[in-house]
């Protein structure tokens, strides 16, 4: 029998990533978990595939040092959603510069000093050079990052947004619409093809088993695509709390993400929120064609987290990374 196999997984506390140690129970790989606070951790703890728990600030290189030493691969799948934008001319704010290119530039450079040989990284699906988002350019400039140390082997994830019991866009309109008489929304015909969190995790653990898939890119998408008010209208009547949906005009559409960006807790919608609305994000790739993964449907899963509402805690403040 082969020995252990070691990886550390960074963000492992957050939506996707606390599904991997799970993945892997049936396999060699141990797993450690980089967090910022150990005790968002106690409930991966039970699971035999958990090496260790390490409570550590992934962005001081002292820390990633003693967190890479002695690893076989390292997950990466640190990001947030909001950003203040940076001064004029610059591509993207401090923070998503910080969360989406810096850090994963000193993990590949920790990697690369410690011998470790495969990252798998989180991108998005949309990322590109001239997005139109703060969010996807950055995103973009992350993959470089990942794959800038010629002795590691990157391979990089884009997935369509992600639905599951923790998700925050089903859930986020769910809830509004328990409290709002009707939905306004804007970009109501942008294009998704929402994917399971359990299937994207099942990906990255497919992908470290996997050799070949070292210096890849992989599309993640489900088996449906669906417009933003289709998406909104399922959240409505999955929680029993259906509302009209009135798309917006460009103009009032922005108006409205700059007012939800002030709102106490976090902003719930910005203005990158809605630039990235421009870009589709859809695939032809296939989870069955890349891992043999049965893709699952919206409809079989997202009734059974959303029904019956329940009273909800405070919304998550996403301008901090997982």
């Amino acid at each position: 029998m082969a020995s252990n196999r070691f990886v550390l997984v960074l963000g492992g506390t957050g939506f996707i990533g606390s599904r991997i140690p799970a993945d892997l129970v049936s396999t060699e790989w141990r797993v450690t978990v980089a967090t910022r606070r150990a005790d968002h951790a106690r409930h991966l703890l039970p699971l035999p595939s958990i090496e260790d728990i390490e409570e550590a600030d992934v962005h001081d290189d002292a820390a990633l040092d003693r967190l890479v030493q002695g690893q076989d691969a390292v997950i990466n799948l640190v990001g947030i959603l909001h950003g203040k934008r940076g001064p004029a001319g610059s591509r993207y704010g401090p923070a998503f510069a910080r969360a989406h290119v810096d850090l994963p530039r000193r993990v590949a450079a920790a990697c690369a000093r410690h011998g470790v040989r495969r990252l798998l990284h989180m991108s998005a699906l949309g990322a590109s050079a001239n997005a139109p988002s703060m969010y996807f350019r950055s995103k973009h400039d992350g993959e470089l990052a990942a794959q800038s140390q010629p002795a590691v082997a990157a391979t990089i994830f884009r997935p369509s947004v992600v639905f599951g019991p923790e998700d925050h866009l089903l859930n986020l309109f769910a809830r509004l619409q328990r409290w709002l008489p009707v939905m306004l929304i804007g970009r109501p015909d942008a294009r998704f093809q929402p994917v399971y969190v359990d299937d994207v995790a099942r990906a990255f653990v497919r992908a470290l088993e996997e050799p070949r898939s070292a210096g890849r890119i992989y599309e993640l998408g489900g088996p449906r695509i669906c417009t933003l008010r289709e998406l909104v209208q399922m959240a409505g009547r999955y929680s029993g709390h259906p509302r009209p949906v009135i798309g917006l005009p460009d103009a009032l559409a922005w108006l409205q993400a700059l007012l939800m960006e002030w709102l106490p807790g976090g902003p719930l919608m910005s203005r990158d929120n809605l630039a990235s609305l421009r870009v589709d994000t859809v695939t032809a790739a296939t989870l069955r064609e890349q891992f043999g993964i049965e893709p699952t449907p919206i409809e079989a899963v997202a009734p059974r987290y959303l029904r019956p509402l329940k009273a909800t805690p405070r919304l998550p403040d996403m301008s901090q990374p997982a």
